[in-house]
């Protein structure tokens, strides 16, 4: 009996041991396949690309291509010399002025990440990348490329005098499309030089139909049925989109909605979305506005509604009376909602003085005042969709030229606007401003208001621009000349993606902490108005025995997992984020600013495609070592717009830059709420 016992485990041991025999073995003959691939990745891992900091070049002319030596995307590590007859040497002192004029700024090199460029491009295997490190690549590829295309385009296409001539461009007077030619260009018309007051857009169309769609919140509410008749479109008047994944800003979005309002009645909604922030919705709901007329116009006129609330029934019995004790009444007319399902429409939206005005079938319906700092000029599209089959549009009445689209309008070239040499001595602050390419305008505007603020003038506090490349080779042109004349640009050789903000801040962190000898490093955006004096006073306060986080801070946030901002649990699994301070303005020191360039070079650094996240996940990750970092957080640092009193104000125009600045020099920290 112990034997029959014995035998079946001696038989599973045997069996056993073969099993793991035949994995060695196979593992055995699978490293010797691949051995020379490991080999090969080892050595470019393990190459004399150790990080000396950033390599700059001396006496760089702007007339040639600037990429000697630049930074790749965020993972790659090895670099190569990109112009053999242009010497690279690493070099410890900042950027110093030619004399005789500003020297031009070089872009920074970064050594990026877990991933060599050398290694991805012998393997090629980039679709084993994540959607984020594909998208990095991508983008560096093009704007390498297109700076070369810049570097033939020189002194070619876009001359010296035309900047400061600033000629400006010519339009014509008036545009009209078919139903079918807006169907072919993605529901879009262009209008060259935007609206200006006198203007006006006609729309020939008929609305659909309401139809069932599906509404998962509803579902929740309803325990079951989701479904809801819809018949609803959108006339929007945009701006030039600035970044490839950001949608271009909304100066105008009028959104009739026939059926499926939560209201279940018919409305029309006003909004703007500047920066893809929404501003508050103006609704118009057939109950006449009473306040708050826009060029003599009321904002909601009167229509029928499908319910008789308590206010018509009573208008109603009050009539009926005066008719019966015989006082004359005057006859009111109440039209019905100006758009029907199936029915023809002509609407109209006429630009005036302080808003624009809609009519229906010439009748006015709803007025809606300027909003987010926009001029009119700024409408360079007109965009139609949703349930609405469109006939003909007409524009009439344009501008023949554009007064500020171009740059050559809005670039002020003069000696006084130009950005001082770095300082080779320390300082308290390094401020690093994100920009896009074509934001000509807002950094003029920040160059004329607090970038002239008196700390920036002696020094204590530098100010540079962080800005990558556009898809259009004359605007890259043009800020090329912009960096030259003004001495305030760090280029990015990559394509402006809106998921690769995060390069532009790992980039501030570097050049503040390899560049320059700063104690704090500030990153704010270009339409973020900064009170600087107040800024320095409060990182004062803060004890310099600690590092310093400070900002519009956010405690247990959670990431969106629906919705067109969704965030993937790839991309982030984690429930909350860590405490962040809010993308327009926050300050770090510099220990966590060289903690964040030490972990990108030894390829620990996370990276997220929200950098002020990131930044927050980097802050908490360098407090888990054994450093203190002091969260110092204040509500005027703003997130939406300003308040008095404000650090920073944010969403401001340059026209509402130049206010601000001028309150500020008179002694005012006061907002400038005009549109």
């Amino acid at each position: 009996m112990k034997r029959l016992k014995i035998e079946p485990s001696v038989a599973r041991r045997f069996k056993l041991q073969h099993l793991l025999f035949g994995i060695a073995a196979l593992y055995l003959v699978f490293i010797s396949f691949k051995f020379p691939q490991f080999l090969e990745i080892a050595k470019t891992l393990s190459g004399d690309d150790g990080y000396d900091g950033l390599e700059l070049v001396e006496d760089v002319d702007l007339s040639k291509p600037l990429f000697n030596s630049v930074y790749k995307d965020t993972f790659h590590r090895k670099l190569e010399d990109q112009n053999q007859d242009a010497p690279v040497r690493p070099r410890k002192e900042p950027l110093e002025e030619r004399k005789g004029g500003s020297k031009p700024i070089k872009p920074l090199q970064h050594q990026y990440g877990r991933i060599t460029g050398e290694i991805m491009r012998r393997r090629n295997r980039t679709n084993e990348l994540s959607v984020l490190e594909r998208m990095a690549d991508e983008a560096w590829t093009l704007g390498l490329s297109a700076w070369e295309e810049v570097g033939k385009l020189d002194g070619k296409e876009i001359g010296e005098s035309s900047i400061i001539e600033g000629k400006p461009e010519s339009c014509p007077s008036w545009l009209s499309m078919s139903g079918e030619e807006l169907a072919t260009g993605d529901k879009l018309m262009f209008l060259p030089c935007g609206l200006a007051a006198g203007s006006s857009i006609t729309v020939v169309g008929t609305s659909h139909y309401a139809h069932k769609e599906y509404v998962p919140q509803l579902a929740k509410l309803r325990r079951g049925d989701g479904t809801v008749m819809v018949s609803q479109f959108m006339v929007e008047l945009q701006g030039l989109k600035s970044v490839d994944g950001e949608d271009p800003p909304k100066i105008l979005h009028l959104n009739p909605r026939l059926k499926g309002d939560w209201s279940k009645q018919p409305v029309i909604e006003h909004n703007t979305c500047y920066r893809m922030q929404w501003g508050t919705a103006q609704r118009c709901d057939g109950l006449p506005s009473k306040s708050n007329e826009v060029d003599g116009y009321g904002r909601c006129e009167k229509w029928m509604r499908n319910g008789m609330d308590s206010k018509e029934s009573k208008t109603k019995t009050t009539s009926w009376f005066k008719r019966f004790i015989g006082r004359e009444q005057k006859p009111e007319v109440t039209w019905p909602f100006p758009f029907t399902e199936g029915r023809l429409f002509v609407l109209t939206i006429r630009a005036g003085v302080d808003g624009f005005h809609t009519s229906v079938g010439g009748r006015h319906v709803t007025s809606f005042p300027y909003r987010m700092g926009f001029t009119l000029q700024d409408a360079t599209g007109l965009a139609i969709k949703g349930d609405v089959d469109v006939h003909s549009v007409y524009a009439t009445s344009l501008p023949a030229s554009h007064p500020s689209f171009s740059p050559q309008r809005v670039l002020e070239m003069a000696e006084k606007w130009k950005a001082r040499p770095l300082p080779k001595r320390p300082f308290q602050l390094f401020i690093g401003v994100l920009s896009a390419t074509n934001h000509f305008a807002e950094r003029m505007a920040v160059r004329k208001t607090w970038m002239q603020s008196s700390a920036i003038k002696s020094s204590n506090v530098v100010v540079r621009f962080f800005v990558a490349l556009n898809p259009r080779k004359e605007v890259n042109q043009m800020l090329k000349k912009e960096a030259a004349y003004f001495g305030d640009i760090v280029i990015l050789p990559f394509m402006d993606r809106y998921e690769l903000v995060v390069l532009k801040t790992i980039s501030i962190c570097e050049f503040g902490s390899q560049n320059v000898t700063a104690a704090y490093i500030m990153k704010c955006d270009d339409d973020t108005f900064v009170r600087v004096d107040t800024v320095l006073k409060e990182i004062v306060g803060i004890s310099s025995k600690k590092s310093l986080y400070m900002g519009n801070l956010n405690l247990l946030h959670r990431p969106l997992r629906s919705g067109k901002w969704a965030v993937t649990y790839e991309e982030w699994p984690e429930e909350v984020y860590p405490p962040y301070a809010n993308g327009p303005g926050y300050v770090i020191s510099i220990d966590i600013a060289k903690f964040i360039i030490s972990q990108h070079v030894s390829h620990r650094l996370r990276l997220f495609k929200m950098e002020d996240v990131s930044m927050g996940m980097w802050v908490e990750q360098f407090n888990s070592t054994t450093a203190i970092v002091q969260y110092s957080h204040n509500w005027k640092f703003c997130q939406y717009g300003c308040m008095e009193n404000y650090f920073t104000a944010h969403y401001q125009s340059p026209r509402q830059m130049i206010c601000l600045w001028d309150k500020l020099a008179r002694g005012q920290a006061q907002c400038c709420n005009f549109r």
